[in-house]
Order: C-alpha cells, then structure tokens, then sequence
C-alpha cells in the first residue's frame, strides 16, 4: 500500500510521520529548538533539518518501495533569505524576536494601515512576515541587500529537499505580503517598502509538485530518488483544515 511522509513543524516541536488512510507512525520527533545570538532569536533551522533528514531515513527503512511523497508544513510568518547562488544568508529568525517592536507604527505610516489592510486582510501582528524584513531592511541592511530569494521555512526545507524553489499559497498568506483577492504577492506593499520583486517567486496552489529528493539527499537517507516532494498546506493551520 502506497504510504506518504509528513513533516509537520510546530514552533515547539517537530513530527516526521509516515502513513495511509488507515493509519500512521511517528518516526522521529524532537524540539524545534531556537537560540539567543547576540540578543537575537534565531530558529536553529540545520538541527531542524538534521531531525528531518533522521525521520525520512528511518520511515525509507522500515517502508522503501511503499513511500512515493513527502510534504512539509509548518508555523507562519517565519522564514529564511537565500543569496543568489542559493545559499542561507543568516539562520531564520524566531517570530518572536524583539527586533520587530514598533515595525507596525513605522511600516503604516508608509503604507497606509487602512490601505495595508484592505489589500491584505491580515490583522496587525508584529510578527508577520513584512514587519520581519522592514526590521531586517532597517537595522541589518547589508545583510538584507544581499538578498535575492524568499522562502518560507517549509518551502526552504522543500528546497533542501529538491533543489527547486517555491513559494506556496497557504504559507504566502501568512506574510501580510499576499492579495487574498489576486491570488498573488501584493506588489503595492512590496514595491512601498522597496522590497525587491525579483525576491518573491512566482506562488504555487496547494498540491503542487516540487521535485524528486535531490540526488545527494537521496543517497544520504537511503532513499528512492523518484519519490516526490509536494508542496501541501505549507502553513499548519490550512493542512489541519484540510484534514
């Protein structure tokens, strides 16, 4: 019987479950740990991926054959920013990092709260992704000029996964940078805030296909390199809608 890996990511812990219809097993679980680097919260985001990499090797030894996908969600707003040759550019912040105190103010005396709102729907959480890189455009500039992809956390692990970037939907929504009504990035708030475009790639519907495990990923978890990885509900909140 066809089996399926999840991975699903909480901003406390972390599950990677192999199952069906009739069922599933926890594989590996383990703390979705974050740490204070110079009065900053960061998301320890390699040991999140090393604790993933663990789940999906042990799921591919005990099923093999019978796994043909895996899919990854997790919290929101959160995030890593990739340079132009693909690489990490700092560890993901914690949503709950003080850097973002009094981003709302500023950002909508910019933009226009009203007008924020309309475009967005989203309420006014310090946390939302857009008030995580004003702060990073204000008091890291260097860093963020360096900039050249975003991806959400379970879209970075995708890209770990495969190689391939995406941006998908469910995640998007969570950023206060998405229309709800367009379906697409809110290019007036991202062109206000003189984000670069060229950072936020074109965004993919739920279900979507990413790739097949990377070759190397592969070879290192044992595992067969035509199983896919999808992009499901990629926020946790609209995977446990979906279920």
């Amino acid at each position: 019987m066809a089996k399926y890996i999840a991975v699903d990511l909480g901003a406390s812990n972390g599950r990677v479950i192999v199952g069906d219809l009739s069922g599933f097993e926890v594989m590996n679980r383990f703390v979705t740990r974050n740490e204070m680097l110079l009065r900053e919260s960061h998301w320890d985001i390699t040991f999140i991926f090393a604790e993933i990499k663990k789940g999906i090797k042990e799921a591919f030894h005990r099923y093999g054959g019978d796994i043909v996908s895996i899919g990854v969600d997790s919290w929101g707003v959160d995030y890593g920013l990739l340079d132009e040759q693909g690489s990490l550019i700092t560890l993901p912040y914690h949503y709950r990092d003080s850097r973002t105190d009094g981003m709302v103010e500023e950002v909508c005396a910019k933009l226009g709260r009203q007008e924020l709102f309309e475009r967005t729907g989203l309420a006014f959480q310090p946390f939302n992704t857009l008030y995580q890189l004003a702060a990073m455009q204000k008091y890291r500039p260097s860093t963020f000029a360096v900039a050249r992809q975003y991806l959400s956390i379970p879209d970075l692990i995708n890209y770990w996964l495969t190689g391939t970037m995406v941006n998908e939907i469910s995640h998007a929504s969570t950023t206060q940078l998405f229309n709800p009504k367009t379906k697409d990035w809110d290019w007036d708030t991202i062109d206000g805030m003189r984000f670069p475009r060229s950072m936020f790639g074109t965004l993919v519907e739920s279900g979507t296909i990413v790739g097949r495990l990377h070759q190397q990923v592969a070879q290192e978890l044992h595992a067969d390199p035509e199983v896919v990885v999808v992009a499901g509900g990629t926020h946790d909140t609209a995977s446990a809608v979906a279920a």
